[in-house]
């Protein structure tokens, strides 16, 4: 494959080594990241960085092959760890900073990793049995040693090749435990070729990144396309919440942004739509909608000097968007871009951009890749979405029965979602295959399309929904922040209104689904969902496991 012939590259690219010796070389003096507030470094001191690391993974006995298990906050030594592994065709393993001490123990043992490289604050996070059993231990502060075994003969390196794995990232079980799943070279070229294809990065872009670099959504596209487009990377050392993110925001003054759809919909729910929820009048004019597309749009104007004057991509993924904040993305004509994929497809599949959004679709499937519906509804235009992409992994990291199960026979990847086309061929998600419930009538009901309005209450942090004797249920975490500025402070009177605020909550949900998907009942989660580190719900916890249901042929059709 021959790509990068934009400016001065052109070279072959078919493995993130080729990535790497073209970008450090066409880019030495160009700023490549800084953290925010902190030192920057341009990308012939990041490749001086990258050399000095990999030969410290050699001494330590690592040879192409072995395993290098990252374990850090976002900082400019994150990506020096992953290209010192990948350029010497050792194996990369980006550890989600959140997960617990026994599955980080489990991870690294999983993998077999012979290094680790961690930052300051996780490292008291692995327990000492499982770094006595590495090689080494650099930290990512300083790419400094923290322990090397002692009596290793060094390893030898040579030139990753394109089916080579390049990474092994474990997803963060939202169903099952972890699985270990297998990017080659190919495939991460691949992805950064239709990313790039989907929407164009330049020298000149500033990316100001917020989400975890172990999440494959943030690593392909908020480190590696900008590496491979010459741009620099601003990283922020905090949790992003509105207190960190603003002053951030309008320091840097980000061309590029990506997000997930929690961050938005909390600045929309706080800074937007809390003020016209004070009180009844003021709620009442909110649902005009001229009124609401007026102050959405005077919103969008303050929003954009917030975020620092320059932002021109704003992209969302990684879970779906609710209802109320992507009408206002909409209305406030934000650049908000908003994509479709897994950490098995390295991730993305679709994809849509400024200028070019259809309201709750996740846009078109990207260049290179060829999708199907299996198990279609005919009446509906539904069925499972199986992708056939140059970006799919290669399996499950020693876990054949689970790489076999998410195969076609004919090689495609089922992705296990539930989704349409529209005439254009923007793709809607609908649901996952193992969530859908069936109504009585033999309508497909999806929990998610519900859920995304529950969430969308003023009122709600989260919900799930599950069918119980033919009714569907939700199970509500009501936001306390907003109860008790609602009902001013006192937990007695929110817990005496609590009937009040669950009938309400119902009424506004089924006044906006369809009749099969109203909801009978709500009920009070009151300590929260537990959550993956990618902070979705571990629904398994919560909703009885099934059988997998395929979607219905003739869903309303009578024997």
């Amino acid at each position: 494959m021959r790509w990068g012939q934009k400016d001065n590259l052109t070279m072959a690219i078919y493995t993130l080594r080729d990535l790497y010796i073209q970008s450090v070389g066409s880019y030495a003096s160009r700023c490549m990241s800084s953290m925010y507030g902190g030192e920057s470094q341009t990308y012939a001191g990041f490749s001086d960085k990258v050399e000095a690391t990999a030969e410290l993974f050699r001494l330590a006995g690592l040879s192409s092959g072995d395993k290098v298990a990252l374990l850090s906050n976002n900082m400019p030594n994150w990506a020096v760890s992953y290209f010192a592994a990948v350029t010497s065709g050792l194996i990369i393993v980006p550890i989600l900073p959140d997960f617990s001490t026994p599955e980080l123990d489990m991870i690294i043992k999983h993998c077999g990793a012979k290094a680790l490289c961690c930052s300051d604050k996780l490292y008291t996070k692995v327990s000492k049995e499982t770094i006595d059993g590495l090689n080494v231990v650099l930290r990512t502060k300083n790419c400094g040693i923290t322990y090397m075994k002692e009596g290793v003969e060094p390893g030898k390196f040579t030139p990753p090749k394109p089916d080579d794995v390049a990474a092994i990232i474990y997803t963060s079980g939202t169903t099952s435990k972890p699985k270990g799943v297998m990017l080659t070279h190919a495939n991460l070229v691949a992805q950064i070729e239709m990313d790039y294809d989907l929407f164009n990065v330049f020298q000149s872009d500033v990316f100001l990144s917020i989400l975890p670099l172990s999440h494959t959504y943030e690593c392909s596209l908020g480190m590696l396309l900008p590496f491979y487009s010459g741009a620099s990377v601003v990283y922020l050392d905090k949790l992003p919440t509105a207190s960190t993110l603003m002053p951030a925001m309008r320091d840097v003054r980000p061309t590029i942004m990506l997000s997930v759809p929690l961050i938005i919909e909390k600045i929309y729910k706080s800074q937007v739509r809390a003020k016209f929820m004070k009180n009844e009048t003021l709620k009442k004019m909110y649902g005009w909608p001229w009124f609401r597309k007026l102050v959405h749009r005077m919103a969008g104007k303050k929003l954009r000097a917030i975020f620092g004057g320059r932002l021109r991509f704003f992209g969302i993924g990684g879970a779906k968007l609710d209802f109320d904040t992507e009408q206002f993305l909409v209305e406030s004509k934000a650049p908000y871009g908003i994509g479709y994929g897994l950490t098995e497809t390295a991730p993305l599949l679709a994809g849509g951009v400024p200028g070019n959004i259809r309201f709750r679709s996740t846009g078109k499937i990207l260049s290179r890749i060829e999708a199907r519906l299996e198990n279609l509804n005919v009446e509906t235009g539904e069925g499972e979405i199986v992708v056939l992409s140059p970006s799919t992994m290669k399996g499950y990291y020693e876990n054949p029965s689970a790489t076999k199960d998410v195969f076609t026979e004919d090689g495609w990847f089922r992705t296990k979602d539930i989704g349409r086309f529209d005439s254009e061929g923007n793709l809607y998600i609908l649901g996952r295959v193992g969530n859908m419930i069936v109504g009585p009538n033999g309508e497909n009901i999806y929990p998610e399309e519900i859920e995304s309005v529950i969430n969308s209450h003023f009122l709600v942090t989260d919900s799930i929904v599950k069918e119980n004797n033919g009714k569907l249920i939700a199970h509500v975490h009501f936001n306390r922040f907003e109860l008790e500025r609602r009902y001013h402070d006192l937990k007695d009177s929110i817990n005496s209104r609590m009937a009040e605020i669950r009938s309400e909550l119902k009424a506004y949900v089924n006044s906006k689904v369809s009749k099969s998907s109203q909801i009978a009942e709500i009920e009070e989660q009151e300590n929260g969902f537990e959550k993956t580190p990618t902070q979705k719900i571990r629904r398994f916890k919560y909703v009885n496991p099934k059988p997998l249901k395929k979607v219905n042929e003739n869903p309303k059709k009578k024997q």
